[in-house]
């Protein structure tokens, strides 16, 4: 089991607005893209990367819902208290 994962996300304000973007990934459209876009974390200046953490590091329901994927995936909306994310899970260690 992983350690560490590496994910960047999109951070949006509602439900209604993360399903929108989720759409628009399935569609094609590049992710790294829309987080320029649309995401109101500064990490979207990077694409959402937010680099590699481990455990313990991030909001519960964000690192749950990161460390159960697989490289490559994007998810649905995830709620935390910052909002609603797209999560991409790009590496992990």
């Amino acid at each position: 089991m992983a350690s560490e994962v590496r994910a960047s996300h999109i951070l949006v304000d509602s439900k209604e607005k993360a399903q929108n973007i989720k759409e628009q990934l399935d569609n094609g459209k590049s992710f790294e893209q829309l987080a320029k876009e649309a995401s109101e974390c500064p990490s979207s200046e990077k694409g959402g990367d937010l680099g590699f953490f481990g455990k313990g590091d991030m909001v519960k329901p964000f690192e749950r819902k990161a460390f159960s994927m697989d490289v490559g995936d994007v998810s649905g909306p995830v709620k935390t208290e910052f909002g609603h994310h797209l999560i991409k899970k790009t590496d992990e260690r």
